[in-house]
């Protein structure tokens, strides 16, 4: 029975330390016993594993020590009436259960742990003398116990662990499953990874399944001859693009939805925790009114303070934006056009694709640099929350990427209106980046593993001054984890994880097939074949590859979809200028039949796409009906407590009750 229950044990967190060197007959307070012994204390379960330099204490939580925490915490649930409460863990039965069964989702499970190992303090009436090899530091009176051996570098990482079980089962159905082509354990990914990575592959799913049409359309453009009606192939494909990146993205704010609903997320509250404002955290139960008043201010100081913070931070937005602005305009604009003349001038097809690669390489280093700047620029912004000084970030960093994309291909079609060179610029753009891309995200992950494993190994070997035939090998699978590389933003994990780089590769290859669908058709092919390679090989990333994500809360996918939407309206232009160039053959630029009729249709296209969203609903009507029935169950609900409240021996609102 204790061996099943062991079995039964998941632990969730690794806590790593360096090894010891143990002196006999000393007396001490050793720092990592004590945490340990802490750790036991809040009802964690602990295990020590050595590894070859450092030791790894993996942590797991029963059900209840995890629920008190998250009622410590005072943590909003949803419930069977409805309403998202306040957790307690005498009334659990009350709450709703996520769609594993299970009653805490991973998100929530991480902040639990988070909290029950932060919320480790030096409850004393003085300061612990602590102890590691012989190195004595204080741990001060209300001082966080983990944080103070962070400081110290005694503690040098804590970070969530793969669960084998579930693991393995995510492979055989979801990496390793090439029959399901676009088909994908969704809610799996969901209760193993959280909210934000789980609709990142919805998106990638639901559009790489949506592709599968403009791409057939494509084929069909290149391999048969329409005769005398070839005119229309051009406009009736640029229409249908338009028709169908319109269609799915309002469909998929429907999906996005109905995931939210699934997953018994409330869609209206926000990815982070607390927001800042005034300088002050109010992710506590006190709101800002009451932080302000607390200083004694009046009302017109209040107002004058929140006016002042307001425009504060649209000046800091606008002057940040200027920056990166005139950046682009003074640094990368001339790089961008050098390029595109060069090889406008170069005679070598060899030379041009040579030349191409080494701007591509040049440029992904040029363009973090501004990702890096950008992230030192929005801490300086009055942002309320993170998910709002992510979007800021993201927007900031895709103006980078969208110039040093798409400023030389425009070079092309503007200036020398050569769709030879145009469709051969954007054929080898789309190979060269995906292929580039696919190989650093499958081999620099693997590169890092093996070049921290063998560091560490050849580390050891020189402590220990052991010959070259002594072998040492890492076999506990928690060392294994701890050396993978996290699943981080080029740009830096401050604000924004792993998926901030594949969202900025899938828009940028929605942009480049959209914005000159005219030119190259056959685009629309090449990025199908491309997303299901990148939805298996994503995937194999993440349950392989790399640490276990910290998951990170969310509802959309943010800023993306208002960048997706931007490249739309975009398309409608490029589109329209480039049949405008294709039929117009002299450069008369007459307002004849022709040039009428791609004018018309442009307006009518952009009528269309801001129109239709009136049309269709975002939000599909089983939802709509879901959340008023358990907003009427939760008021009959209230009714009843109210009245039972009412007719009790005391009365609330209307004074005591009278006695004969």
């Amino acid at each position: 029975m204790n061996r099943h229950e062991e079995e039964e044990i998941v632990y969730e967190i690794g806590v790593v330390v360096p090894k010891r060197n143990v002196i006999e007959g000393k007396e001490s307070r050793d720092c990592v016993e004590i945490l340990e012994a802490e750790f036991r204390k809040v009802g964690l379960i602990v295990n020590k594993v050595s590894g070859v330099s450092d030791e790894f204490i993996r942590v797991a939580a029963p059900l209840e020590t995890l629920g008190r925490a998250a009622a410590q915490m005072q943590m909003r649930k949803p419930t069977h009436i409805g309403m998202d409460l306040q957790f307690e863990w005498e009334e659990v039965d009350a709450f709703v259960n996520q769609p594993d069964g299970s009653l805490f989702s991973w998100c929530e499970r991480f902040q639990c742990y988070q909290h029950l190992l932060y919320g480790i303090v030096n409850k004393s009436d003085s300061g612990i003398v602590l102890n590691f090899d012989g190195k004595e530091f204080h741990w001060e009176v209300g001082q966080s116990l983990l944080k103070r051996l962070e400081s110290e570098g005694i503690v040098k990482q804590v970070f969530p662990l793969h669960d084998e079980t579930k693991r393995r089962k995510l492979l055989r159905s979801w990496a390793l499953s090439w029959w399901d082509v676009t088909d994908q354990p969704i809610d799996e990914i969901y209760s193993y990874y959280g909210t934000k990575v789980a609709i990142y592959f919805a998106f990638l799913g639901k559009f790489t399944n949506w592709m599968f049409f403009p791409a057939a359309f494509a084929l069909i453009l290149q391999f048969f001859d329409f005769g005398s009606f070839q005119w229309l192939v051009l406009p009736a494909f640029f229409i249908s693009i338009i028709l169908w990146a319109v269609f799915f993205f309002q469909f998929w704010k429907r999906k996005n939805y109905a995931l939210l609903a699934r997953w018994h997320i409330n869609c209206t509250i926000g990815a982070s925790q607390g927001h800042k404002l005034l300088g002050m955290e109010c992710g506590s139960l006190q709101s800002p009114l009451e932080l302000i008043r607390k200083k004694g201010m009046d009302i017109n100081q209040e107002k004058q303070l929140y006016q002042r913070y307001e425009w504060l931070g649209y000046f800091m937005r606008f002057r940040n934006d200027a920056i990166i602005i005139l950046s682009i305009i003074c640094l990368q604009l001339p790089f961008e056009l050098t390029y595109a003349h060069l090889y406008e001038v170069i005679g070598s097809d060899l030379l041009k694709f040579g030349l191409t690669g080494i701007y591509l390489f040049v440029i992904q280093y040029f363009t973090r640099l501004g990702g890096k700047l950008s992230v030192k620029l929005i801490r300086y912004e009055n942002n309320e929350n993170t998910e709002h000084r992510a979007d800021s970030l993201v927007y900031k960093v895709f103006g980078l990427y969208f110039m040093q994309s798409y400023i030389g291909i425009f070079y092309h079609a503007l200036l020398h209106r050569n769709f030879t060179t145009l469709r051969q610029v954007l054929f080898q753009r789309l190979m060269i980046s995906e292929v580039l891309n696919n190989l650093l995200e499958n081999s620099l992950p693997y590169l890092k593993y093996n070049y921290k494993k063998y560091r560490t190994i050849r580390n050891k070997k020189k402590d220990e001054k052991e010959s070259t035939s002594g072998k040492i090998h890492v076999t506990s699978r928690v060392e294994k984890e701890y050396m993978k590389p996290a699943y981080s933003a080029s740009i830096g994990d401050e604000v924004e994880d792993g998926l901030f780089d594949d969202f900025l590769e899938l828009a940028l290859q929605f942009g480049m097939i959209m914005m000159f669908a005219c030119a190259f058709p056959l685009a629309f092919a090449f990025s199908v074949v491309s997303n299901i390679m990148e939805i298996r090989t994503d995937a194999l990333k993440l349950l392989s590859m790399m640490k276990r994500p910290v998951p990170r809360a969310a509802t959309t996918i943010g800023a993306w979809i208002n960048i997706f939407q931007f490249l739309i309206v975009m398309s409608i232009c490029t589109n329209s200028a480039l049949l405008v160039w294709l039929y117009d053959e002299e450069g008369k630029w007459k307002v004849e039949p022709g040039l009428a009729g791609i004018l018309i249709m442009e307006h009518i296209l952009l009528l269309f796409k801001f129109g239709f969203s009136r049309l269709v609903p975002e939000e599909p009507a089983w939802v709509r009906a879901n959340r008023a029935k358990n907003a009427t169950q939760a008021q009959k609900v209230c009714s009843k407590q109210l009245l039972r409240n009412f007719s009790g021996g005391e009365r609330t609102f209307y004074g005591p009750k009278k006695t004969e």
